[in-house]
């Protein structure tokens, strides 16, 4: 079973689906992809995230706040644990820290990774992280607020081996996504052959970061079969150890998972 590990699919373009929701995910199933998480990036759209996905047992959702728009609701520790409780919600996030879009004082962008991970820590539910240009101020604020303590995933992972090995020493995953196929990602192929087994993800990210042969068009969750195809060449391993792996990597981290039909 193939698990496409983070994706939005609430943002999605259905136009080739007959603008039907159904339809879409009746095409991700026929692909191989067994389970879908579908990530937060607001909380006011949460809601509707929520009702799109609510009748799908192979989907889960997470609740949280993007580190880049400033202009959304600030979510509390005890707000984000509440709306975590819903029987559909494995995760906190994503949440993190990115200097690469946003400019200024990012006092406020730092301050919300904080309360994201005093949350997960409250929940007992892993984080999703999103860093981007900030891998120092990244792993500061994970070790200084205890983010082991909740565990999670650095997803879409496209930093160096050492920031790689300091997220694995506090016990997070890895998540590599359609990037991993593009021509100016040797640095990262070069990772993808590092992370350990039992710690290795595999994402679309879709709507966004579509792989090649995709490349500059919308993303789509059947896409993440390109994403393991190349993963699993680069590790010299197989297609089916490679589904595997990450499928059982996922179930782990995301152990209630599993009940999200119940």
């Amino acid at each position: 079973m193939l698990v496409d590990s983070h994706c939005h699919l609430d943002r999605l373009d259905l136009a080739a689906f007959g603008n039907q929701f159904e339809n879409l995910i009746e095409a991700t199933r026929q692909s191989g992809v067994g389970h879908i998480l579908c990530v937060s990036i607001d909380l006011e759209s949460y809601p509707s995230m929520l009702k799109l996905v609510e009748d799908y047992p192979d989907i889960s959702v997470s609740v949280g706040v993007h580190p880049n728009d400033r202009d959304r609701q600030e979510p509390s520790p005890e707000q984000l644990v509440e709306l975590a409780q819903h029987r559909k919600n494995v995760a906190i996030g994503e949440t993190g820290l990115d200097y690469f879009r946003s400019e200024g004082d990012l006092d406020w962008q730092r301050e919300r990774f904080r309360q994201h991970i005093r949350a997960a820590k409250l929940a007992h539910k892993p984080l999703i992280i999103h860093t981007r240009a900030a891998k120092a101020d990244t792993i500061q604020i994970m070790q200084e607020e205890g983010a082991e303590q909740a565990g999670g995933v650095m997803h879409c992972f496209t930093e160096d081996w050492a920031m790689a090995k300091q997220a694995l020493d506090l016990g997070f995953y890895i998540s590599l996504s359609g990037i991993i196929t593009f021509n100016s990602a040797a640095d990262l192929r070069e990772v993808a052959k590092k992370i350990p087994a039992d710690r290795l993800l595999i994402e679309t990210d879709a709507p966004y970061l579509a792989p090649i042969p995709h490349r500059g068009k919308p993303n789509l969750p059947i896409y993440v079969n390109h994403v393991a195809d190349r993963i699993a060449e680069l590790r010299d391993i197989s297609r089916d150890s490679l589904e595997a792996q990450t499928a059982e990597n996922f179930f782990r981290l995301f152990s209630c998972a599993n009940q999200t039909a119940s």
